[in-house]
């Protein structure tokens, strides 16, 4: 699998930033859809965008989508949309019509068809499905990414773009894009960091035995480029 390997995560981001830069740059399209998720990495990530590339990136052109929400209110210190929005969007210029949140604070169900609706009016379609340019993923300790988690593989498979689901930890509702439009994604990114990753980022890597448990190791994009982005203690098994 393609793979890159940094010694931190800064040092992962700060790279990261410049690869998307310049992958934007080179798209050469006037709208591009980004699907972001939540997690430490990424916000490290937008942070190195707020800092280093707020004048330079063709915000106007970029759309930001998100691969997963929890179903809470914007403000809530668990909405990836509200940190994103302290990261990232309230310290660059980008129109607010480029910003297309999945609304943690409605009704799961009614938001799951909203959402969809919103992604089928600005997404182009390719297999039938939403093609995003740019899918960022994490991963978790146990294996999940997006809200898919282990014992609800079956939205790896599901027949619709955008599905409820819940935290089988603490059974916090989500809302989360499903497999077949993850893996319909251009270029797709999986943002992985710390030692307690590195045993499932190993058995993944390697086919070992029961890794197809894992809802991460289905990630598998039909036509487009996956590139898993490590630290050292993400990939030691690797090395």
């Amino acid at each position: 699998m393609n793979h890159k390997i940094y010694k931190s995560k800064e040092e992962l981001a700060a790279s990261l930033a410049e690869e998307l830069y310049q992958f934007i740059n080179g798209l050469k399209k006037d709208k591009i859809t980004l699907a972001i998720s939540g997690g430490i990495t990424p916000f490290i990530l937008f942070e190195q965008w707020a800092k280093n590339y707020a004048e330079k990136m063709p915000w106007n052109h970029i759309h930001f989508f998100w691969v997963d929400e929890r179903c809470v209110e914007p403000i809530n210190d668990e909405s990836n949309f509200g940190n994103t929005k302290k990261t990232l969007f309230d310290k660059i210029a980008i129109p607010s019509q480029n910003i297309h949140r999945i609304m943690g604070e409605n009704q799961p169900q009614q938001e799951t068809e909203r959402y969809a609706q919103e992604i089928d009016t600005i997404v182009e379609v390719t297999n039938g499905l939403p093609h995003f340019d740019i899918l960022l993923l994490g991963m978790g300790d146990d294996g999940h990414t997006a809200s898919i988690f282990p014992p609800s593989m079956q939205l790896l498979t599901a027949g619709k773009t955008v599905a409820t689901t819940q935290n089988p930890y603490s059974h916090q509702n989500r809302i989360t894009l499903t497999g077949p439009v993850i893996n319909n994604a251009a270029q797709v990114y999986f943002l992985v960091t710390g030692k307690s990753k590195a045993p499932i980022v190993s058995t993944i890597f390697k086919n070992e035995q029961g890794f197809e448990k894992f809802p991460a190791a289905h990630i598998k994009p039909v036509d487009g480029k996956l590139i898993w982005v490590m630290d050292e203690e993400a990939a030691v098994g690797l090395q």
